[in-house]
């Protein structure tokens, strides 16, 4: 708020301008076309809004704060040979040189780019650090357990084994089911399928499972 008004102007004007690192090739045109003139880009610069290079590109110091995109919309900017003068700090702030350590090793002397702030991928974490992706249940369909029934020559229901977990939230007890196949397998001994009277088993029975039924 202490810059001349047409300074403040060009600095949004700029803004606009940026392309998706924040460059702007043609900075004193744009100045011109916002009737401001070179007194305003070195009053920018001085103030450390701007970066100048010398071949006449700018980058904007804080367009990594002020701005993220999705990684599907964003376009590395042409201007590489600038770029690779700069270095980041945690916000994401420009600068020139290399004032910081980076957080890990980068190939010669072209910094690793930072285009957006995102939501770690917890599965890509996960298989870097030699851990399995987990798996998201999804309930059976009614001929998915027919055919398993089928294949094993078992005497389960498919639509009575679905009707009974689907009324119970696919959840054994307390704990989401893992393996519905595993329960299927256990779900033989059901004495509702024509089993003897000597395996009957109570709803509480059902819900106990087994390390198998769980799917662990």
């Amino acid at each position: 708020m202490d810059m001349s008004t047409s300074a403040q102007a060009l600095y949004f004007h700029l803004g606009m301008h940026g392309d998706d690192d924040g460059f702007v090739s043609s900075p004193k045109k744009i100045a011109r076309a916002a009737g401001c003139n070179d007194d305003d880009l070195c009053l920018l610069a001085s103030k450390g809004y701007i970066i100048p290079f010398e071949s006449g590109v700018i980058v904007i110091t804080d367009w990594n704060v002020n701005n993220t995109l999705k990684n599907d919309r964003y376009h590395g900017t042409v201007y590489q040979s600038e770029k690779a003068l700069l270095s980041t700090d945690q916000s994401g702030k420009y600068s020139l040189g290399s004032s910081m350590v980076p957080e890990r090793f980068q190939n010669g002397s072209k910094l690793e780019p930072e285009p957006n702030v995102t939501k770690p991928n917890v599965t890509e974490q996960r298989v870097r650090a030699g851990k399995p992706p987990r798996s998201h249940f999804v309930p059976p369909s009614v001929d998915e357990v027919a055919e398993y029934v089928r294949q094993r020559g078992s005497r389960v229901n498919p639509q009575g084994f679905i009707d009974f977990y689907a009324s119970k939230g696919w959840m054994v007890g307390k704990t989401p089911m893992k393996d519905w196949k595993a329960a299927c397998r256990n779900a033989e001994s059901w004495e509702r399928w024509g089993k003897s009277a000597d395996t009957v088993k109570t709803d509480a029975d059902y819900d106990k499972g087994g390390p198998d039924f769980l799917g662990n």
